[in-house]
């Protein structure tokens, strides 16, 4: 089979990083016999740089061709001047409103190898944690109304968090969706006492929760839910969340795994078309030095070939590969503990490949 992948390389570590997924995609492809083609494109930064714009048309053109895109990193402290709406981030909500990505994939695994690096006790996630946060992608605060008026204490700036039934009922569904595939459990988050955005969010999810009589459904403030994911993180299977709740636990449910280090997300619309990125930033203090951890991008590849191209037995081998590696020893900076070798981006993304 042939699949046309766009790569958007970004910024600080976001090169680096994806390299090392093309590489572990290129062996994948050999070894189960698919054609993996790869199209670059620029967003972020560096197309701020050599663009002009943080999102050239010619990327979202390139996008729109593919099957899927494979996204690095965009942002740094270079472009941190630059007004709200030419910073590189921007790209990131420009890409996610043009390909109609609303539906956010999160999946925070604890990798057997690397239990010491949680921060919670031991006896609360003996056993593992696997949790899955479905984020809405392109509604909510970060897309509403904003602007700045006069007011008697000064000048003042507003975000309007703002949600429509259908935008509410569509990420529930696939939350629900997502739940029948795991542990038929969903834990939809608001904050229904304070907020009418919220309000309708909970009534708009009751509703769909009646269509799906299997899974068990419970409804927690985000404040709860915060302190709930280090209390007893393993009592979640899939989370469903507006864009900004989504944003803030989906960070923290990292943390609680080990490391954001290793961490994937897909970003889904309506058919199988996807954009594949690790959950961490940019990392621009360790940008070129080859200390970054690309596991979160390979698990990302390997999203993509779950998600969109139906790859199910691909997808295993290059999660397999993974724990291969972090069994044999493996280790970055961000997940090394006290006395381990430290193993490089590029001869990590070397071993995974070869674990294929």
């Amino acid at each position: 089979m042939n699949y046309r992948i766009a790569v958007i390389a970004g910024d600080g570590i976001g090169p680096e990083v994806t390299s090392q997924a093309v590489k572990v995609m290129k062996r994948t492809g050999e070894k189960f016999g698919h054609d993996f083609e790869f199209t670059y494109a620029y967003a972020g930064g560096c197309a701020i740089d050599k663009k002009g714009e943080c999102l050239p048309e010619e990327t979202l053109e390139i996008c729109r061709r593919s099957d899927a895109v494979l996204l690095g990193a965009v942002g740094g402290p270079k472009w941190d001047d630059l007004p709200g709406p030419k910073r590189p981030e921007k790209a990131l909500l420009g890409l996610r409103k043009d390909l109609g990505l609303y539906a956010n994939l999160r999946p925070a695994v604890m990798f057997e190898e690397l239990a010491g690096d949680c921060p919670l006790k031991p006896e609360i996630v003996k056993g593992g944690i696997d949790l899955m946060v479905v984020r809405e992608l392109t509604g909510g605060i970060y897309f509403g109304e904003r602007g700045t008026k006069e007011t008697e204490m000064g000048p003042a700036a507003y975000d309007v968090e703002q949600y429509s039934e259908g935008e509410v009922r569509r990420i529930a569904e696939t939350a629900f969706g997502m739940a029948m595939k795991r542990g038929k459990k969903v834990t939809s988050v608001d904050k229904a006492n304070v907020l009418d955005s919220s309000r309708l969010w909970r009534r708009v999810t009751e509703g769909v929760a009646k269509e799906y009589p299997e899974v068990e459904t419970n409804y927690m403030y985000v404040d709860n839910a915060a302190m709930q994911m280090v209390r007893d993180p393993k009592q979640f299977d899939v989370l469903l969340t507006s864009n900004m709740f989504g944003d803030i636990l989906s960070d923290e449910a990292s943390q609680v795994t080990g490391s954001i280090g290793m961490l994937p997300s897909a970003s889904l619309g309506e058919g199988s078309f996807g954009m594949y990125e690790p959950v961490h930033g940019s990392a621009p203090d360790i940008a070129g030095r080859d200390l970054a951890n690309p596991m979160a991008t390979i698990l990302s590849a390997a999203m993509m070939m779950r998600y969109t191209f139906g790859l199910k037995e691909e997808a295993d081998a290059v999660e397999s590969a993974v724990e291969k590696v972090l069994a044999a020893g493996c280790r970055t900076a961000d997940i090394a503990g006290e006395g381990m070798k430290i193993y490089g981006t590029e001869e990590t993304g070397n071993m995974i490949a070869e674990a294929i």
